[in-house]
């Protein structure tokens, strides 16, 4: 599963309770400029609306620009395809205090274009801090075991 897109920061701004795969319902030229690895998830995050997901903040840009129907819009709001479960149960932590959705990761299974939804909450800051400490710790025990 080659990964096409990826949210990194999304590990580092916040911490990770449940993850979802879902489908994208797009069209034909988005899956190519996805499939050439072209787009952005960052910002990116989840609403549901009335028994169906979609996905807002997804940046796709068009394959070929003079080839796109003039009417596309590349930030659109995006279908996710998911079971009736787990889109009540997506809906139910999404109106949890401090829980956010967003995606993480868009990858390809057996030819078909998945993307990888979280159930997220935010990391404060001297978490954050806390997190680049430990790594540069450990960062520098690595270093002096190498020249050792």
């Amino acid at each position: 599963m080659p990964a096409l897109l990826e949210n990194k920061k999304a590990y580092f701004n916040y911490e990770i309770l449940e993850k979802y795969e879902a489908g994208l319902e797009l069209k034909g030229f988005e899956v190519k400029s996805l499939k050439s690895k072209r787009g952005n998830i960052m910002g990116a995050r989840v609403i549901i609306r009335g028994n169906e997901a979609h996905i807002v903040g997804m940046d796709i840009p068009p394959y070929q620009p003079k080839n796109t129907p003039p009417d596309y819009e590349p930030q659109r709001t995006r279908k996710l395809l998911l079971h009736k479960k787990e889109i009540s149960r997506l809906a139910g932590k999404a109106e949890e205090r401090g829980l956010t959705v967003i995606p993480t990761k868009v990858y390809t299974t057996h030819c078909r274009i998945k993307i990888e939804i979280a159930v997220v909450r935010g990391k404060k800051r001297f978490e954050k801090r806390e997190k680049i400490k430990k790594r540069d710790i450990e960062r520098e025990i690595s270093r002096t075991l190498k020249r050792g």
